[in-house]
């Protein structure tokens, strides 16, 4: 599996991309909002030093974008429009789902129901540029610098912590209780075992 590939990039390394973009993005993010509200400030939707929307949208975007590497002008205008729309839907279903956005532009000029906003636009187009002329092509260094199969182990324990760390934000925001979900469970196993033995 982590050979198989997507657009001329192995899983491995389109995975070990995700999880750095991932975490590049919630640092940056963390420090800008840490220096705006004067105090420090985790970006990340549960506890660890992760965004996932940095992720896909780093992976996406140069999967997408890397064809025009060579004309900057349309790379900025590309990027710039596809990261918005992305933000905007990204949004749209946080919406829909939690009944909010961890992300609020109503403050700043040009927006578009807080969601989405002319100053981010304008930086999603410089990221784009960044990403695809210098950084994705760094990160694919740095993934290659270590051994592949420990690289698959740490992506692989990487994920698994952070999909613990979000199904346990998941639980409180939707007040699901762990200890009631394992009596449940420890229930469900009892019936079970009574019916075969």
């Amino acid at each position: 599996m982590w050979s198989w590939e997507l657009f001329g990039t192995d899983i491995y390394h389109l995975i070990a991309a995700f999880i750095i973009y991932s975490i590049i993005g919630w640092l940056v993010e963390s420090i800008y909002m840490s220096f705006c509200n004067r105090k420090l400030t985790n970006r990340g939707f549960g506890r660890g030093p992760f965004c996932p929307i940095y992720g896909f949208g780093g992976v996406l975007g140069y999967l997408i974008l890397h064809p025009l590497s060579n004309h900057l002008v349309g790379l900025y205008l590309a990027g710039a429009v596809l990261a918005t729309t992305f933000e905007y839907f990204v949004g749209r279903l946080m919406l829909k789902i939690f009944g909010e956005v961890w992300w609020d532009y109503n403050d700043k000029p040009c927006n578009y129901k807080g969601i989405i906003c002319l100053e981010s636009t304008v930086a999603w187009g410089f990221y784009a540029i960044i990403i695809i002329t210098f950084l994705h092509s760094r990160i694919l260094r740095l993934v290659d610098w270590f051994d592949k199969g420990w690289g698959i182990r740490a992506c692989i324990l990487i994920l698994f912590l952070v999909t613990v760390d979000y199904l346990l934000k998941l639980m409180h925001i939707f007040h699901i209780s762990i200890k009631e979900q394992r009596e449940k469970i420890v229930d469900a196993y009892r019936a079970f075992r009574m019916r075969w033995y």
